[in-house]
């Protein structure tokens, strides 16, 4: 065999090949495809979803393959307003299969087109729900019954798209940082309102315990004061009593004693001076002593 029967026997083999790896296309775990002739499908009701070898007609076919895991749809926060009119932003997540290839491929094409609509429908049944709630239930049990509605209606709406959602999750509800702001001021001035009522209350109480204590204290001084004037009273008339019965026993010894007092007061200031004659009464006993029985 010459060069030139050996060249275009290699010719021919690479055409072969060429041919064999246009005709040939491997579908893999976790892939779904489509074949597409002049950019329709080829077989509408044969879509090939298992992995495998697969033919094709070579130049005229082309392949279109799609994910058969789940996919997800991560759309940033919107701001919702609920039905009490509190506007907050939420953030959800989605998870979603494409269940028939055909039906997607002639909705949206690529996942990304895909992606797109399912974040306007998730948009939409979002607002549509959130907005007949109130704002304590999307912060409470029944949260899990909202999404369990919104994933409902997503459900049923994306089913048009040739996939099925399989969840749809709100993984955050919080108030715009302008709203917290707000709240915040609000609970700030209404907790100041409270102090100071608190503390007007506490002058009040502490105000009325004062005069309490204070009427009380007067209440027992003034009988203590009743009791002592009358124990002293008692205790005078006992003593002037005792006194009567002692200087009736004796009226000279009591004169005497009478006088030796008035002594001793009188006479205790050294810078006392007295202007008295030597008889007078004052000093009677100082020339006659009393006599004793």
């Amino acid at each position: 065999m010459n060069r030139t029967s050996l060249g275009v026997v290699g010719i021919v083999l690479l055409a072969l090949l060429f041919v064999a790896s246009s005709s040939l296309f491997i579908v893999r775990q976790g892939e779904q495809a489509l074949v597409l002739r002049f950019g329709a499908v080829a077989d509408p009701e044969d879509p090939i979803k298992g992995p495998g070898l697969h033919a094709k007609k070579p130049f005229i076919e082309e392949v279109v393959r799609y994910d058969a895991r789940l996919l997800d749809v991560d759309p940033p926060a919107e701001q919702v307003i609920l039905a009490d009119q509190k506007r907050i932003e939420v953030d959800t997540y989605t998870r979603f299969r494409i269940s028939d290839p055909l039906l997607f491929y002639q909705a949206v094409r690529t996942e990304e087109g895909a992606r797109s609509r399912l974040r306007e429908i998730v948009n939409n049944s979002l607002r549509r729900v959130l907005g007949n709630v109130m704002l304590p239930s999307v912060l409470s049990a029944e949260r899990e019954q909202i999404m369990h509605e919104i994933q409902q209606q997503v459900s049923e709406t994306a089913k048009s798209l040739g996939v099925t959602v399989v969840d749809v999750r709100i993984r955050r509800a919080d108030l715009p940082a302008e709203t917290s702001q707000a709240i915040f001021r609000r609970m700030e001035s209404e907790r100041q309102r409270e102090a100071a009522e608190a503390r007007a209350q506490g002058y009040e109480r502490a105000q009325q315990i004062r005069a309490s204590a204070d009427r009380e204290r007067t209440i027992i001084l003034a009988e203590a004061q009743k009791q002592s004037q009358i124990l002293r009273g008692q205790g005078d008339s006992d003593a002037n009593k005792v006194y009567a019965e002692a200087f009736s026993a004796d009226p000279n010894f009591f004169a005497f004693y009478r006088s030796l007092t008035a002594y001793r007061q009188a006479l205790s200031d050294s810078n006392t001076t007295f202007v008295l004659t030597p008889d007078s009464d004052f000093f009677k006993f100082f020339h006659n002593a009393p006599e004793h029985r």
